[in-house]
């Protein structure tokens, strides 16, 4: 091709010539005006007379020079690249790389994550592992760290990937690290000053983490994230991917199997956009392009139709469909073919019909029909299998644990016992703490294991038999029990105590009234000569009504409102109110003993002892154990600090006011050591220093009353032990 410079030179040339010529015919015009006489051409005249008419040959020459000259420099220059491609020939012969400029089409990734717990932010490092294991850079950003009004949008020229790994927290909401990005991103979808193309160029992929339990709020956050985006003209490069904690619905079977199928898809697809390559059709669009694909694979009309199931407003419809035509280049209009529209509610009763299998329940002729057990996934996954045992737990099939407490550890070396020694006479060293449910239907402030267990609000697991459970569960707590033989201080008469269970506090974690074969259980117990404590958290109120008599039951009254009840306990259930007073009914319809265990949260419900009184009131229950609440340390899910722990001086005044206040109720006994007190019932004799129960009063428990304990027809053990000395 012909570069500028050599135009400009012929049209130069050109009018070099025109111009010479115009001036000598205007100087033999001016001659002839001058001179009119004279008739004949001067020599110079004639000369370039003959130069314009035979203007065209010169011309025609000067276009040959310009060509031998351009086909001239152009064999120069392709002798040129020889030498340059002789030379990439060597260097790659020689194991070296050319010096040459590389197209670069992601420059790295970043990965924000949102999480409260921590495992969106152990899910970020894993991933960033993995890209650079591919050769591309990697960082790992916390949302709370990032500007997102500052830095963000360069991220649309930086030709980065970004990666968004978000967790929902209660209600639908952020987590606390990721409210402040969230919030931003929110406003600026809206905010005409930004502008729809703000994050136009910006390469984007989400991962939300969340729970199905969670019926109206599953994954809400990473769903809004990948909308805000959208919104502002970000370019999805995948389609979200979700991550579930409830183990039954879970596409992988667990959260973690989840990220690991949805991390093998965003590598593949990272791969090809590092290489250039733009997404391929999914056959999805209906254009008059080339796209013929008609085949779809059965995952990817499960994923568009779980999409598509999963959208709560049109808004969200036409984010999703329009997105697609941007990756695929289609354009599809807002009529839907009838034979499309058949092949859609086909495609959704499939659907539906495979997450009912997940479910364990199948639709049959509008009749429930029970899938069976061995197709019904195990509720403790391997990585929750190995938490658990790393904190000691010895797990029992598939949902069941026991676990030495350390009062029993304290009783083997002769030394006192936990509380229910002191309120009750349980011998600590023969108590066996277990649970036939690791799942729980809240997640409360003060859990015990930082809700690492199951949630959930029905049995939808694979199940053991009661029989397996208790079997394995007695010869693990004597397992663990036989460790202690020889230990210094230890007790020879209570290390052969202790290998003989006599009670067993259901309450180890979980909600073991969840477990469907709970009246099963609890009859295998008492065969055994075992008395039974049970706490449920007051969440299923039908369960307590058909439960068989246990030797005490316990409902968990963490809270006396709505409000604090909800902020504390976090409950699954919508209607957890309604089934919380249901609940306390149900106990009061129990001829049974009956307890309520009152935790005390500092600065949270303290001060709602009106309230406390009149739920009372309603349960009748023969003891209430009130028991500041434990710090069990720092943790992501919980906002619990040692401040919100009551001194014991604290939670005597309050028993004392709450005592006051109920006249068929007095203080029975302290346990100073666990911060707790017990209210009793005035309808249990008291007896001060019956001749032939004389026990004298310990340091650490001051007892004011010596409880005589009741029994009622159907309970098959009794407990009859006074308060003895720690």
């Amino acid at each position: 091709m012909v570069d500028n410079c050599t135009v400009y030179c012929v049209q130069f040339a050109k009018t070099m010539i025109h111009l010479l010529c115009i001036i000598f015919l205007s100087s033999r015009v001016f001659a002839t005006d001058t001179k009119a006489s004279q008739n004949e051409y001067s020599i110079t005249e004639t000369y370039f007379m003959s130069i314009w008419n035979k203007r065209l040959y010169l011309y025609t020459l000067a276009a040959l020079v310009f060509g031998a000259w351009f086909l001239l420099k152009a064999l120069w220059k392709k002798k040129s690249l020889k030498n340059v491609d002789s030379g990439v020939y060597k260097a790659v012969k020689n194991n070296e790389q050319p010096h040459t400029d590389k197209v670069v089409h992601v420059s790295g990734v970043k990965i924000f994550y949102g999480s409260q717990t921590g495992t969106a932010k152990v899910f970020a490092q894993e991933l960033s592992e993995e890209v650079k294991t591919l050769g591309i850079t990697s960082d790992v950003i916390d949302m709370k760290d990032y500007d997102p009004d500052d830095r963000l949008a360069d991220e649309c020229t930086s030709k980065s990937v970004c990666v968004f790994l978000v967790a929902t927290y209660t209600d639908g909401e952020p987590t606390e690290n990721a409210e402040w990005f969230c919030k931003w991103l929110e406003e600026a979808s809206t905010d005409f000053r930004y502008g729809k193309t703000y994050l136009k160029g910006l390469r984007y992929a989400v991962f939300g983490l969340g729970n199905s339990v969670y019926v109206g709020h599953y994954n809400t956050v990473g769903k809004n994230v990948d909308k805000w985006l959208w919104m502002l003209s970000g370019m999805r490069i995948m389609t979200r991917g979700e991550g579930d904690c409830n183990v039954v619905k879970s596409r992988n079977g667990s959260i973690q199997a989840d990220f690991l199928a949805w991390k093998a898809k965003f590598l593949n697809r990272l791969q090809s956009l590092a290489k250039g390559e733009k997404k391929k059709c999914s056959g999805d669009c209906k254009t008059n392009g080339s796209c013929k694909k008609k085949n779809r694979k059965e995952d990817q009309v499960v994923e568009k139709q779980q999409q598509v199931e999963e959208k709560t407003s049109s808004e969200e419809e036409l984010m999703e469909s329009s997105s697609d035509e941007d990756e695929t280049g289609g354009k599809s209009g807002s009529v839907v073919d009838m034979e499309d529209l058949g092949n859609m509610m086909s495609s959704v009763r499939k659907v539906k019909i495979k997450e009912d299998r997940r479910g364990g329940d199948l639709l049959l002729n509008g009749v429930k029909k029970t899938e069976d057990e061995d197709e019904r996934r195990e509720m403790i996954t391997p990585a929750l299998r190995a938490s658990l045992t790393k904190q000691g737990y010895k797990l029992i099939g598939s949902h069941s644990g026991v676990k030495l407490c350390r009062w029993t550890k304290s009783m083997l070396r002769g030394r006192g016992g936990c509380y229910k020694h002191t309120f009750y006479g349980i011998e600590s060293h023969r108590c066996m703490e277990t649970t036939p449910s690791l799942a729980c239907a809240n997640k409360c402030v003060f859990c015990w294991r930082h809700h690492t267990n199951p949630v959930g609000t029905e049995w939808r697991w694979k199940m053991d038999p009661a029989e397996e459970i208790l079997q394995d569960a007695m010869e693990k707590h004597q397992n663990m029990i036989r460790q202690f033989r020889g230990v210094p201080g230890v007790k020879p008469e209570r290390y052969e105590e202790g290998l003989v269970v006599k009670h067993c506090a259901l309450s180890l974690v979980g909600e073991p009234i969840m477990y469907p074969e709970i009246n099963t259980f609890l009859r295998l117990l008492h065969s055994h000569n075992i008395s039974s404590f049970l706490v449920t958290n007051a969440q299923f109120p039908e369960e307590i009504r058909s439960l068989v008599p246990v030797t005490q039951l316990y409902v968990s009254v963490d809270a006396s409102t709505k409000d604090s009840l909800k902020k504390i306990d976090r409950p699954l259930f919508k209607d957890f109110w309604p089934r919380f007073l249901d609940s306390l009914k149900a106990l009061g319809e129990k001829r049974q003993r009956t307890v309520y265990r009152l935790t005390l949260v500092k600065a949270w419900n303290v001060e709602e002892l009106q309230a406390y009184s009149e739920l009372i009131a309603l349960g009748q229950p023969d003891f209430i154990e009130v028991k500041g609440v434990t710090y069990c340390g720092e943790s992501s899910a919980s906002s619990l600090t040692m401040a919100n722990v009551p001194w014991h001086q604290e939670v005597v005044s309050f028993v004392q006011q709450l005592a006051d206040m109920l006249p068929q109720y007095e203080i029975a006994c302290e346990h100073e050591h666990s911060n707790c007190l017990l209210i009793a019932h005035t309808k249990i004799k008291r007896y001060e220093d019956p001749p032939h129960r004389t026990i004298p009063l310990c340091s650490s428990c001051s007892c004011k009353y010596f409880l005589f304990t009741f029994f009622t027809a159907h309970v098959f053990l009794s407990l009859p032990r006074f308060l003895q000395s720690s």
